[in-house]
């Protein structure tokens, strides 16, 4: 038995435009397309003996989160939230405090949420040879068969072997100039860094206080000062804050004497990048992947997604096009490292594409942008069964809502009254209102908004069942 940890935090800016700041990869089925990779990485526990996972993702992501687990019946599964980002090392030590609170002390298995393995049985089998391992003090890292001389991950030197297919770490190296990473290859003894590890929650708390202690005592204050929020455990955010921003590789794993390496082969992705992404997808004939409506003509060796219309390509080879309702990129292949540059022009220029897709998700379901301009908006919003909008109203803005589809209950001011399809109702500007869906359909709906300011600022909230102030 161990206790899954579940890292799922990360912007995953390489994969613009499909992967924003707020609908980050993790939470995007980009390779499976029933289910996002966070939902890839629980399932392939299937069949092992664990408990629920424990979640460790952003503030702004909690939604996203706790809606997935839901969707895979694991409501009662906890989340543990960081007020801010500060690297493995401090995340995992809050999943050990967690672990460990109630007077138990599971073995840990820590797993990125946006990784790709295509033969779980050799992962199985590495996690048993690990498991075996944690529970005599080791700290295990699965050290990844490397394929090809790669020089955009770190790697691990094998050193003598303590086990059947377990190795002691000679050492962690950075990332190599491609030479270095074809003799690495050549070697059979380099192997790569692939971010997952397996120890008892106590052992590493133990290595932290000897190695990093000053991780530890904030992680313990942060820890203390912990409130529990409907699926969400929030730590406290000053004392995080004040945590160093340092990876468990360069706090622990490096310097403990108890570092062993089991070697995965698995057909191992971190999905990085657009281009790993085409490596480890089905091709047709021409070498392309295509998604969505695509056509090709004279097209070779190119990844082409389409989300909401159709993409066409004619005597093109090696491009990645990517289209979303609102932003196309086209990019070479080998230079697809550098997508993280426009998202950084994006965000210096403050335009939300870096941020948001058209469609944005909350607690209470959808809502997408599809139209815009001088004194007006148009939002098609879809609401879930029993869910229902926050209590609010808007100095700046009056609002006219349509059903489409549904029944909607509508609190206007003193009165709460029903809207159904094709009917519609209208909010005054300095209104008090609330939206629901009493139904067990989704609720369908196109609002109007028209007035001197429409930005999302524009909300005072009064009532919200799902703690939010401002998002």
């Amino acid at each position: 038995m161990f206790l899954p940890v579940i890292m799922a935090g990360g912007t995953g800016s390489r994969l613009w435009p499909l992967s924003r700041q707020l609908n980050p990869k993790q939470f995007l089925p980009l390779v499976d397309t029933e289910r996002s990779l966070l939902q890839s990485t629980i399932q392939r526990l299937d069949g092992l003996n664990h408990e629920l996972p424990l979640l460790i993702c952003n503030e702004q992501h909690r939604f996203l989160a706790a809606e997935q687990l839901r969707q895979m019946e694991m409501d009662q599964a906890k989340i543990l939230l960081e007020p801010v980002g500060r690297n493995t090392a401090p995340a995992i030590a809050l999943a050990a405090l967690e672990a460990t609170a109630s007077g138990v002390d599971p073995v840990l298995l820590v797993l990125p949420a946006d990784h790709l393995i295509k033969n779980v049985g050799a992962f199985h089998a590495s996690i048993a040879c690990a498991l075996a391992l944690a529970e005599t003090g080791k700290l295990v890292t699965f050290g990844i068969v490397p394929t090809h001389p790669e020089t955009g991950f770190g790697y691990l030197e094998r050193g003598k072997e303590i086990a059947e297919g377990a190795y002691v770490v000679s050492r962690f190296v950075e990332k190599p100039d491609s030479a270095t990473a074809q003799k690495y290859l050549d070697s059979g003894e380099y192997f790569w860094n692939s971010g997952m590890f397996m120890f008892r929650a106590s052992r590493y708390l133990r290595e932290l206080e000897l190695f990093a202690p000053d991780i530890l005592r904030s992680c313990q204050a942060s820890f203390a000062g912990a409130q529990q929020d409907m699926h969400f455990t929030r730590v406290n955010a000053q004392a995080f804050n004040e945590c160093p921003d340092i990876s468990i590789d360069y706090a622990v794993m490096e310097r403990t004497s108890d570092a062993v390496m089991v070697p995965l082969d698995a057909g191992w992705s971190d999905v990085g990048s657009w281009s790993a992404l085409w490596d480890t997808s089905d091709k047709d004939c021409n070498g392309n992947v295509s998604n969505g409506d695509v056509l090709t003509e004279r097209t070779t060796n190119s990844y082409l997604h389409a989300t909401h219309r159709l993409v066409a390509a004619i005597g093109v080879d090696d491009l990645v096009i990517v289209e979303t309702k609102d932003a196309v990129l086209v990019a070479h292949k080998n230079d697809v490292q550098e997508v993280k540059k426009i998202v950084d022009q994006l965000k210096s220029c403050k335009r939300p594409e870096y941020a948001n897709h058209r469609e944005v998700y909350r607690p209470w379901g959808v809502y997408d942008s599809i139209d815009n301009g001088p004194r007006y908006q148009v939002k098609r919003i879809t609401v879930n069964p029993g869910a229902k909008l926050s209590v609010q109203m808007h100095h700046h803005r009056a609002e006219h809502w349509i059903v489409v589809s549904g029944t909607a209950q509508v609190t206007n001011g003193e009165r709460t009254y029903l809207v159904t399809e094709n009917q519609s109702t209208y909010i005054a500007v300095g209104q008090i209102h609330a939206l629901e869906n009493p139904g067990v359909i989704p609720l369908e709906l196109i609002e109007v908004q028209s007035g001197t300011y429409l930005g999302e600022d524009d909300i005072v909230r009064f009532e919200d069942r799902y703690g939010r102030v401002k998002d």
